[in-house]
């Protein structure tokens, strides 16, 4: 089995990961988030341009099979089921999504977001995703909270989301895994 930090395509990512992890942390201390207890299913990574996600695919393939390719808000996003985990905090992620550029520019390119899965009515993410993050931590200045429902072309299943962001990285919480989500694309 072939490890990602070994792929040269993906060098960069591999050298960012550490910035990533203690990024991820100190937002997490700043909310409030006791993330212990919480099942993060997968990465997200961004970049500006699409030879970089052309470059970064290209590692991926080598190092674990593409789970599903879908066009969501109009740019393509790939889902990758990796060989050997991205390890962040207790977190073993095997699925990575690389996203292509879209009309955002990010700060930064490299390791953006996790995806945390918060079982239950889809109705009631919101709150159950505001009632583990403090109120202070919500109120400081440069903590953002966007809502929103993104939805691949071929998805079954309602999927909203909340991303907590300080600018530089980025905690999303979701109802469902985003193999349930593939799994609903399959489903005609």
């Amino acid at each position: 089995m072939a490890n990602w930090q070994t792929m040269a395509q993906l060098q960069d990512i591999s050298a960012d990961l550490p910035r990533f992890t203690e990024a991820l942390s100190a937002l997490a201390r700043r909310l409030g988030l006791d993330i212990a207890p919480l099942n993060a299913d997968h990465i997200s990574l961004r970049c500006h341009q699409n030879a970089t996600a052309e470059r970064w695919r290209a590692g991926f393939e080598q190092c674990g099979t593409l789970l599903s390719e879908n066009i969501i808000n109009g740019r393509p996003i790939c889902l990758f089921k990796l060989d050997e985990p991205v390890c962040v905090a207790h977190w073993r992620f095997t699925i990575v999504e690389l996203p292509w550029p879209g009309e955002k520019r990010y700060p930064h390119e490299g390791w953006e977001h996790i995806e945390i899965v918060l079982p239950g009515e889809p109705t009631q993410l919101y709150a159950r995703a505001l009632a583990l993050l403090s109120d202070d931590g919500l109120s400081q200045p440069g903590i953002s909270v966007k809502t929103s429902s993104p939805k691949g072309e071929r998805e079954r299943l309602p999927n909203p989301t909340m991303a907590v962001t300080d600018g530089k990285v980025t905690v999303k919480f979701h109802p469902w895994t985003i193999e349930e989500i593939v799994a609903s694309e399959q489903a005609v």
